[in-house]
């Protein structure tokens, strides 16, 4: 059975089309439908539907660029527009697209169903020809981490091997495998075979996931489940104990970088790069602490021990005003150190990379953290006394400080423009995504998503909020007829502008404007009565 999503802006569309086709009986599934553009985008990539059926002219993202971003991240799914244009442009531009079919409306129940019969069988002539390029569990696995295939194709091939990847979330971590020590050669080729095969049925008999070698020392564990808290659980507790138990029975030393957990399949391929860059970190670190000590094992110089969790702390909560303070306590036992040595390169080398890493984790990326460390390696070559040695910890410290500080205001001033523009333009029926990223000056799949981690709301919920808040102003404060406010917020649908309201108010426009109205009470005329926001 082949599922199917609607995206129309007429209410009145959606439910005639959804409830005129026996659904089961013609071999679909009904999966849901959309407003618009914006709000099926997340909807399609968690349906995954079959067959997409779109009006063309819509609010903020129409029908024609909805189709293209689809087609693009889904190129499985079949495309068919509905529209009450008669225009060879927009045919023309459909086709040119690779829409399924292009029909007028209004649309006969009868002609949709033979539509999307059409659409099935051409779906099932696709599917076949594809079932002849075989996937191995190992290479869709690596395709699915290296962001090599999409939702659907993924899904598809991964039920053609028998293995169910559907989860509410993800989270992915790689096993690194070294030999212990900077002089010690890795496992034995018997060994580190072993090694792998128990690495992999521990982890198999640790989390609903999958595994596969990476390299011939590494080894990737995808873990899905319905909790992200959990899958970062099981990563940072489960995946450390055993890395630390089959180093401790192979002689050898095995570590785990991990990845967020993050929903959706194609979040695989976004924690696959976090474990990834965390990987290249650890390596960075562990040849540094190895140079460390064996530099600190050399006659003329003298080890000390620093809290490293102490300046991290520092680095994230702390200010220029409290440094020099700080600073004169953390490196109290900087004076036993022979500035001249190794020694003291190494362990000014590790701090650096400790800072730098962590900042990477806690702030909003404002530069390349590896070529930030690489552009530091000069300078630190250059300390020869404590002086040397805490002035540059303080300008690395402002430097991180600084990227803190462009972090949290990154987009604040892209965001502000953009509230500003919807203000500004909310009755235009025809503010679309599209025209908003063209003013602004951004790709408008950049600025949806941006827009929507940073505020916690799409730019539809925020426009829809926008255009229900001036509803209720003029409901109160003018006579207008309910048709004509809704022409006046940008709804050219009395019908759906009334069900919205009554959606996110829990009134109709009519009740609403009641509960303004002024109401005598206990004989005094004049006396206002409550209101619906209090």
């Amino acid at each position: 059975m082949k599922k199917v999503m609607l995206v129309d802006d007429e209410i009145s569309i959606r439910e005639n089309i959804r409830d005129c086709v026996n659904w089961e009986k013609e071999g679909f599934i009904y999966c849901g439908d959309a407003p618009d553009g914006e709000v099926a985008l997340p909807l399609i990539e968690e349906w995954s539907p079959d067959i997409l059926i779109t009006d063309i002219k819509m609010p903020f993202m129409n029908g024609l660029e909805l189709s293209s971003v689809v087609r693009q991240r889904m190129p499985e799914t079949k495309i068919i527009i509905l529209s009450g244009h008669d225009d060879f442009q927009y045919a023309q531009k459909a086709l040119r697209l690779g829409v399924e079919d292009y029909c007028l409306k209004p649309v006969s129940s009868a002609d949709l169903v033979g539509l999307l019969h059409a659409a099935s069988a051409q779906i099932d002539k696709e599917r076949e020809a594809r079932r002849m390029e075989a996937y191995t569990p190992g290479k869709l696995l690596a395709d699915l981490c290296g962001g090599l295939i999409g939702t659907a194709a993924a899904i598809e091939a991964a039920a053609q091997l028998d293995m169910p990847l559907s989860a509410s979330c993800y989270a992915v971590a790689i096993f690194a495998v070294h030999g212990v020590g900077p002089q010690q050669p890795e496992p034995a080729p018997s060994n580190l075979g072993l090694l792998e095969e128990t690495l992999g049925e521990r982890l198999r008999m640790a989390g609903d996931g999958y595994v596969f070698k990476r390299s011939r020392s590494e080894t990737v564990w995808i873990v899905k489940g319905n909790h992200p808290g959990k899958l970062t659980g099981l990563l940072e507790k489960d995946g450390a104990q055993i890395a630390a138990e089959l180093g401790n029975s192979f002689g050898c030393e095995v570590t785990i970088s991990t990845g967020s957990a993050k929903e959706r399949l194609l979040g695989v391929h976004l924690s696959y790069l976090e474990a990834e860059e965390n990987l290249v970190w650890r390596r960075m670190a562990r040849q540094n602490k190895s140079s460390l000590f064996e530099s600190s094992l050399n006659a003329d110089s003298q080890a000390v021990l620093l809290d490293r969790n102490q300046i991290v702390d520092f680095m994230k909560v702390g200010s220029a005003a409290e440094a020099p303070a700080f600073l004169q306590t953390f490196t109290a036992a900087f004076d036993r150190i022979n500035w001249n040595s190794m020694y003291a390169f190494y362990l000014i080398n590790d701090l650096t990379l400790e800072l730098v890493h962590s900042a990477n984790l806690t702030f909003q990326p404002a530069e390349n953290p590896a070529a930030l460390v690489q552009s530091l390696q000069p300078a630190i070559r250059k300390i020869t006394n404590v002086q040397d040695g805490i002035r540059y910890l303080r300008q690395l410290l402002e430097r991180l400080w600084q990227w803190r500080y462009e972090g949290a205001g990154k987009y604040s001033e892209l965001l502000s423009k953009v509230k500003l523009h919807i203000r500004e333009n909310y009755a235009d029926d025809q503010l679309s995504l599209n025209e908003i990223s063209r003013q602004i000056g951004v790709s408008s799949s950049h600025l949806s998503k941006i827009f929507s981690q940073e505020t916690g709301q799409t730019m539809t919920e925020y426009l829809t909020a926008t255009r229900i808040a001036k509803a209720k102003e003029l409901l109160k404060t003018t006579n207008c007829k309910t048709l004509e406010i809704a022409y006046r917020v940008g709804y050219n649908d009395q019908h759906y502008f009334s069900n919205l309201f009554k959606k996110i108010t829990g009134m109709t426009p009519i009740e609403y404007r009641k509960q303004g109205l002024y109401q005598p009470q206990g004989g005094q005329p004049g006396e206002r009565g409550n209101t619906a926001d209090g």
